[in-house]
């Protein structure tokens, strides 16, 4: 494998963001030797949205969650996820 190169030493996260940004990680890093990492712990960033809703559509929400036992707002979640991460793979 040819050596790779020397990652620089960065002041600040803003330098490092430019560096990769404008550079090649592979000609830094050597990716064959990694190793699959699990983070329990990691939690997905959140951002609070406001959202209108008809009424009916949120009575349907919560009657298809009650089944479930979940909240309403996590079955919304999940059916946005699954309709999102489909129509990526239609596009892909």
């Amino acid at each position: 494998m040819k050596n790779k190169k020397a990652i620089p030493k960065f002041k600040n996260e803003k330098e490092e963001q430019e560096f990769w940004a404008t550079h090649d990680s592979t000609e830094y890093v050597d990716y064959s030797k990694g190793e699959k990492a699990l983070f329990p712990s990691l939690k997905p960033t959140l951002k609070t949205i406001s959202l209108r809703l008809p009424q009916s559509l949120i009575e349907h929400l919560k009657l298809l969650a009650n089944k479930r036992d979940i909240p309403y707002q996590s079955l919304l979640k999940m059916y946005l996820a699954e309709k999102v991460e489909e129509e990526i793979k239609q596009a892909g």
